[in-house]
């Protein structure tokens, strides 16, 4: 009994450690699992889950991916009103990051006002990985390309005092900062103040991180994406071979107050605004339960006389007006040019 006694309080010591690091208050970690529940004046935006079982944040805290899988394990989804980490592991990502970030916009969107965006980066970050396609923009996210605001910086430190900035402002609907490498910079303490600052104007902060080094951050979650291999495009007939379907992202949790260590290919639906999770081993998509064709009311399914159809008469000499006139004939007969 004793020496269960220490190894409890041992833990709460570290957990209490590792709340300081990431910038979350120790009070909130006291209390072991099943203690009375939270006060009714607290905001929710002082409930923050750490450890399953510890705190309980309200459903719409969450932004639901739409991957149940993905949800699941993040207690919820990702949190609306936090910093959140997604890495990219080589710059060669910085366009998986940026399409992953834009789907997760596109989803508050939907929930909410269609506020205007901000996207900040140094000008390494802009001529490194250019900037998004406004085309793309209004067709794979619904994102209007006048909804989305650049800032561009001239230094790291720049650009994290427009972040600090943006992120009190509730006028937006979130803000983007696209870092590049492990700069020192980018410590616990900024990080903390991005984090705090997020959680007082409700609004999310997503921190893009190219070929940078998972160091330790406020952000309570943090995922890394890299591109995955897109499924073919799905017809009537079944799958079209040689096509290129939905865009997939292959997507890892590095960190989480919540879960464990996982990974999930996800495809983005661009008409639906929506993740799907793709199951392991199956590139195709779930075949729809529906019939897509509604069956025949004459009574008889015309289905196994549909070979017997011809687009043309199957017998009989074309009409005397059809023929071809004789220098048609003669130009018939002579072979194609090529080009």
């Amino acid at each position: 009994m004793a020496t269960s006694a220490v190894a409890r309080e041992t833990v709460f010591a570290l957990r209490r450690q590792i709340a300081k690091i990431e910038g979350t208050l120790p009070e909130r970690l006291e209390a072991p699992a099943g203690a009375a529940p939270v006060d009714a004046d607290v905001t929710p935006r002082d409930l923050t889950i750490v450890r399953r079982g510890l705190a309980v944040a309200p459903p719409d805290a969450f932004l639901r991916t739409g991957a149940e899988g993905l949800d699941t394990a993040l207690s919820g989804g990702l949190p609306k009103a936090a910093l959140s980490e997604i890495h990219g592991a080589a710059t060669r990502d910085a366009g998986v990051v940026a399409g992953f970030a834009l789907s997760l916009v596109s989803l508050i969107l939907k929930q909410g006002p269609r506020l205007p965006i901000l996207w900040i980066g140094t000008t390494e970050i802009f001529r490194e990985a250019g900037f998004p396609y406004a085309t793309g923009l209004h067709g794979l996210f619904g994102i209007e390309p006048e909804q989305l605001l650049f800032s561009e910086a001239p230094r790291l430190l720049d650009a994290l005092w427009t972040a600090e900035e943006a992120a009190r402002m509730t006028a937006l609907a979130a803000v983007f900062l696209e870092i590049r490498g492990s700069p020192q910079r980018l410590d616990l303490t900024a990080t903390r103040r991005l984090h705090a600052r997020a959680q007082s104007a409700g609004r999310p902060v997503f921190l893009l991180r190219q070929a940078g080094e998972p160091e330790p951050t406020a952000a309570p979650v943090r995922l890394v994406l890299s591109a995955a291999p897109s499924a073919p495009r799905q017809t009537i007939a079944g799958p079209l071979a040689g096509s290129i379907g939905r865009p997939a992202f292959t997507v890892s949790i590095g960190k989480s107050r919540t879960a464990l260590p996982g990974q999930f290919t996800l495809e983005w639906n661009p008409d639906e605004r929506s993740f799907e999770e793709r199951r392991e081993g199956r590139q195709e998509r779930t075949a729809n339960p529906v019939p897509v064709v509604s069956a025949s009311r004459r009574g008889k399914d015309p289905a196994p006389a549909s070979g017997a159809v011809l687009a043309f008469a199957a017998v009989g000499s074309p009409a005397a007006g059809d023929q071809p006139s004789p220098g048609e004939r003669a130009a018939h007969r002579r072979p194609r040019r090529a080009g």
